[in-house]
């Protein structure tokens, strides 16, 4: 029996993964294509955002399609739930292509691939490639950089950088295991930036890994997949910061809340006051589907920081409630602060 190839998509929160996978599926070339999504909060936002593509396997059933895994990062959660949603997906071999993985945003990659080399699995499936996802712009803004002293200064003013993993060494991990590295958001920059940036990060991945611009996740899927590297056996090339240490823990202060409101919001409206949050409140990423007045379709709302980007997916379905869905990640957040905050 053959073995699935499987692509892990990595990154930090916002750098454009789900908006990558998303456009993978549109644009599949006939692959039927099997996805994990590893979503941090609880409503499973990103399989949302994902199932809203309305792309379908063989069966004509896009709910088959999609795995999430909702208690925490895939490298914690991998003897609980990676172990028998693999088996799932290798029952299936036949009629599966290819497997994506989508990491959370704070996920090591190394302990994800090691799953591959339990007997169990290794039989059955690859690492055919680690793909790195990468905001340009926030690079180009002086995070995540290799002056270590800027970042320590940084950390002084702006605690959510702090992380029983340092986001420092998350990021040199993520790009010590890519295979390729996708440099988004490069419109919101000039080409000089542009380039600054690319040469900064050539300095950091391993020899041969080529850094190329992807703009709203739109990228050739032949260069995605492909890459015949058979991660899981070639651990030693990929150092981690963590290779000593048995098991990370992560930041007992990073949570989510989630809301499931009937009411709509206009979204000017909604968009300014969480504006008003993010400066009070240490929040990362804001997602959810909103419920726009005398719209008739849904309204996608994905959030980092000060920037948010919004658009419609679908029109409402006849037998599912109108309500408004939002995850907030961030550090500390205390559910009713942040409902008073949106309802005021």
């Amino acid at each position: 029996m053959h073995k699935i190839p499987v692509t892990v998509i990595t990154g930090f929160l916002g750098a454009g993964k789900t908006t990558l996978v998303r456009n993978l599926l549109k644009n599949n070339q006939g692959r039927r294509i099997a996805v994990l999504v590893n979503e941090f909060g609880e409503v499973g936002i990103d399989g949302e955002i994902l199932r809203g593509c309305q792309v379908c396997d063989q069966e004509g059933n896009p709910q088959t399609n999609i795995v999430e895994l909702n208690n925490g990062c895939l490298c914690c959660t991998v003897q609980e739930e990676f172990y028998p949603v693999m088996q799932q997906l290798v029952e299936r071999r036949d009629s599966i292509d290819c497997i994506l993985v989508e990491t959370s945003g704070l996920a090591l990659p190394k302990p994800l691939v090691q799953a591959f080399r339990w007997h169990q699995i290794r039989n059955a499936a690859t690492v055919d490639g680690v793909v790195t996802v990468v905001d340009c712009q926030a690079l180009a803004m002086g995070h995540l950089v290799n002056d270590f002293a800027a970042l320590e200064k940084q950390r002084e003013s702006d605690e959510s950088i702090e992380h029983e993993t340092p986001l420092e060494e998350l990021f040199e991990d993520q790009l010590a295991f890519a295979d390729l590295v996708l440099l988004t958001k490069t419109d919101l920059v000039d080409k000089d930036t542009v380039a600054r940036v690319t040469e900064s990060l050539q300095n950091q991945v391993p020899p041969g890994v080529k850094i190329v611009p992807c703009d709203h996740g739109e990228i050739n899927t032949d260069l995605l997949l492909g890459f015949n590297a058979a991660v899981e056996d070639n651990l030693k090339n990929r150092p981690s910061h963590h290779d000593h240490e048995e098991e990370h823990e992560h930041d007992d202060g990073i949570n989510s809340v989630e809301f499931v409101l009937d009411q709509g919001f206009e979204p000017k409206v909604l968009i300014n006051k969480l504006q008003e949050l993010v400066q009070q409140e240490e929040i990362y990423r804001i997602k959810g589907f909103i419920n726009v007045p005398q719209k008739p379709m849904r309204m996608i709302l994905q959030g980092v920081g000060n920037r948010f980007d919004s658009f419609y997916d679908r029109m409402w379905l006849d037998e599912e409630p109108r309500q408004t869905r939002l995850v907030f990640i961030g550090r500390e957040l205390q559910a009713a602060k942040v409902e008073k905050a949106i309802l005021n």
